[in-house]
């Protein structure tokens, strides 16, 4: 999936109240191009880590993304949960950034 040197975005959620899809700490790897490996529950809340990460990639400026499942009940969606969860969304660049993402000390 990873160029040696291809910048991508890693995606992580860092605090989640209520009903979620996935818990604090589930990851998802975006790439330059929007593919993106593991998840962060799926549906619009996705959508909008992606869009983030690939900004983050861009840019290289790290940000938090709020997904707020509570709004889309009353539209009767299938598949709302009803929670509400923090993600944050950083760019790593493999062997030039050591380690491993989210793992850094500095």
């Amino acid at each position: 999936m990873l160029e040696e040197e291809q910048a991508v975005a890693v995606a992580t959620i860092v605090d989640a109240r209520g009903s979620v899809p996935r818990e604090v700490g589930a990851k998802m790897v975006i790439h330059p191009l929007g593919r993106h490996v593991g998840t962060v529950g799926g549906g619009c809340g996705e959508a909008d880590v992606i869009r983030a990460g690939l900004d983050v990639i861009h840019d290289g400026i790290p940000r938090t993304v709020h997904v707020d499942l509570t709004e889309d009940i009353s539209m009767n969606s299938l598949g709302v949960c009803g929670g509400v969860m923090d993600v944050f969304v950083e760019r790593w660049e493999g062997a030039a950034e050591g380690g491993s993402p989210g793992g850094r000390t500095d």
